[in-house]
């Protein structure tokens, strides 16, 4: 038997696709979580909320023909479960339900409305290194702005986000709705194969050039056409090549424009080389309307954040045809390239342990756990009873607590309860009734 073959599931682990996560990785995603917040609220994005599934038939037709298998359907249930239909679904991204906000909502929203949204996404997709079926979007969306502005904002943010984590050698893949529409035009291919070509163009980061222009010409795409294009997109110099192709298309010329302006934009506030035009990368969505983008980096597969301009997504749904761009970073992959992910750092769960020195003491050792909590610190009592002071202060360590309180018989009759600290050893007496400033000080 292979030794590469995954290990079989026990009654223990979590669904394929999903994650169990214990307390040390959780406190480095919650500082992650914290800096996205940050950099998201200084550009003006307000949060929002919504459900963990929507009605199906408003995820349905919004993702595009690969899109749309990957959504998790919810069965009819009560008396309708025998009908094996579907009429709820868990969300598959964060865009579509902000669009459906947006048309319930919108006299009540600001214009131009600029939201971020955190939380888990559900897909039905094969899970891998950094993919699985549920995980974490933080998204930050603009309506009501049709200004390419608003693209490069969102990129900004985004940048931001990635910089101030620290993540390394990432970069930003710009293209436009526009371009690709224009180099269907170029290359004559007819409107009807338009949407299976860009499909399977989108596979180019997945599959070798061979393998994309047979399953193009399986879509009925001429053979020297297929072969033509794709030869075209991952050329050495693509770029210049589908500039050059576009020179006849009215709008590939107009999504060139766009592509420039958001590189001009973007260019004054992020280092040069971190946004590139790049043709072959698509974006699958079939809600796209603009310029699109990916942001990859080495270390992990496929992208680590994406977006792009969707201007008529709120019109699908029965709403206003409001102009909308925005971005989406995925945690998980962002994870596995955060400076401290592989160092395990020593999580500290306490700021202060309090041990039980007898029985007798229990009461007014919880009183100091108490205490130090109004303090503002982290505190807990040992609950393995009363113990030996070894074992105590060891699980005081194991805790990562930054000091311990020891009350015994002497602190009892000295009217003082000792505080160590756990780095250094020392200890020092404190008068219990002045035990809450002395722990605040310590903060100091």
């Amino acid at each position: 038997m292979s030794g590469s073959m995954e290990p079989m599931p026990t009654q223990f682990d979590p669904p394929s696709g999903t994650r169990d996560y214990l307390a040390a990785e959780n406190e480095t995603r919650e500082r992650a979580f914290a800096v996205i917040r940050s950099v998201f609220a200084q550009y003006g994005f307000e949060p929002l909320q919504t459900p963990a599934f929507e009605r199906l038939d408003v995820l349905l037709g919004k993702y595009g023909e690969e899109g749309d298998k990957l959504i998790f359907k919810i069965l009819r249930r009560g008396e309708h479960e025998a009908s094996g239909e579907a009429d709820l679904a868990l969300r598959y991204d964060m865009t579509v339900p902000l669009a459906r906000v947006a048309a319930a909502y919108g006299s009540q929203l600001p214009s131009p409305y600029k939201r971020y949204a955190m939380g888990p996404v559900w897909r039905a997709d094969r899970p891998g290194r950094g993919r699985y079926r549920e995980f974490t979007q933080c998204d930050l969306d603009t309506l009501g702005s049709t200004s390419v502005l608003a693209d490069a904002e969102v990129i900004c943010a985004v940048h931001d986000v990635l910089d101030r984590l620290g993540i390394p050698g990432f970069r930003f893949l710009l293209n436009s709705r526009h371009v690709l529409a224009g180099l269907l035009e170029a290359f004559g291919i007819p409107a009807e194969l338009g949407s299976g070509v860009l499909i399977t163009l989108d596979k180019l980061d997945k599959l070798a050039p061979a393998e994309v222009t047979a399953e193009l010409a399986g879509r009925g795409l001429p053979g020297g056409t297929a072969a033509d294009l794709v030869a075209a997109m991952t050329a050495p110099d693509a770029a210049d090549r589908i500039r050059a192709a576009l020179k006849p298309s009215a709008e590939g010329a107009a999504g060139l424009d766009e592509v420039d302006e958001v590189l001009a934009l973007v260019g004054t506030h992020i280092p040069v080389g971190r946004v590139e035009f790049t043709p072959r990368m698509v974006r699958g969505l079939s809600y796209y309307t603009g310029p699109i983008w990916e942001v990859v980096a080495e270390g992990v597969p496929g992208s680590i954040s994406s977006g792009g301009r969707y201007d008529h997504l709120i019109e699908q749904l029965g709403g206003p045809d409001t102009p909308g761009t925005g971005g989406s970073l995925g945690i998980e992959r962002i994870m596995l390239l955060l400076p401290e992910a592989g160092a395990a750092a020593p999580l500290r769960r306490l700021d202060v342990a309090v041990t039980i020195m007898g029985d007798e003491f229990a009461e007014r050792s919880f009183g100091f756990a108490a205490i130090a909590r109004d303090a503002g610190l982290r505190a807990s009592v040992y609950l393995g009873g009363s113990g030996k002071l070894g074992r105590q202060l060891k699980w005081a360590s194991d805790q990562g607590a930054r000091w311990a309180l020891i009350y015994g018989r002497n602190d009892q009759e000295s009217g003082t309860v000792t505080v160590r600290d756990m780095d250094s050893g020392e200890q020092t007496a404190v008068p219990t009734g002045e035990l809450r400033d002395y722990l605040a000080g310590l903060q100091a």
